[in-house]
């Protein structure tokens, strides 16, 4: 599923929204350096990675992804590869961030690659952001939009034995958008790339009735889409202490 992302980095790039800059606050270790994005797209958490001031370099398998983050952020070192596999050095990173991307890693398999590269108590922040489905209309909405990644109550992500600690941490705050950003967002999710056209006709014609017939918004109207971002961190373990 994953492979649906391998094209369209500049639509990924206009349409999806980016992170808060809670959401890095809170996972950052004091003192970072440096840091890996995993899984990182067109550098959407890349660019609060550098805000504050981290050396980054981004990881992601779709050159296509890689190409519009060099274009936005060329003091990135961008490399191709996979969760699983970064092709970085041991005992690199202080922490190494995962972006709404772990759902499509294998989690033991990527847990072991990252506990390689991060040095000794460095951090794993997993992070999503998803539509606020306990607002009744955003809650439809994500249903005609077949948004999958909306967590059900009691998630945790898997992580690998390296790890230990793991803590959660929650941001609400809104996007604003027009009803045809949220019809192009549909345009990036997984389940409208996968879809044969006449699925995708079905989709964007039953937002259209939602957004502009049910809900009655005007076309060039902005409103606020809520979200959730959900944050998770755990620290490598020392593999030198005694248990």
């Amino acid at each position: 599923m994953g492979l649906s992302f391998q094209d369209g980095g500049e639509h990924y790039d206009r349409v999806r929204p980016g992170y808060p800059q809670d959401s890095l606050q809170w996972l950052l270790p004091e003192e970072a350096g440096t840091a890996a994005d995993i899984g990182a797209g067109t550098g959407k958490f890349t660019a609060l990675l550098l805000e504050r001031g981290l050396e980054v370099v981004a990881v992601d398998p779709s050159a296509d992804m890689l190409h519009q983050l060099r274009k936005s952020y060329p003091s990135v070192t961008a490399v191709e590869g996979t969760a699983e596999a970064t092709g970085l050095a041991d005992s690199t990173f202080d922490v190494v961030s995962v972006a709404q991307a772990w759902h499509w890693c294998d989690p033991i398999a990527a847990s072991g690659e990252i506990a390689r590269i991060l040095r000794p108590q460095g951090v794993l922040g997993l992070v999503w952001n998803q539509l606020d489905t306990s607002v009744p209309w955003v809650h439809r909405l994500s249903r005609i939009m077949h948004a999958g990644d909306v967590h059900k109550p009691g998630f945790r992500p898997a992580i690998g034995p390296q790890f230990a600690g793991l803590e959660s941490h929650l941001t609400m705050w809104e996007d604003r958008v027009t009803p045809e950003d949220i019809m192009e967002l549909t345009k990036s999710r997984s389940y409208y790339l996968r879809a044969g056209a006449a699925t995708r006709a079905k989709v964007m014609a039953n937002l259209e009735w939602y957004l502009y017939e049910h809900l009655g918004h005007r076309r060039e109207e902005t409103l606020p889409l809520p979200y959730l971002t959900h944050s998770w961190r755990a620290h490598k373990l020392d593999s030198t202490r005694p248990l």
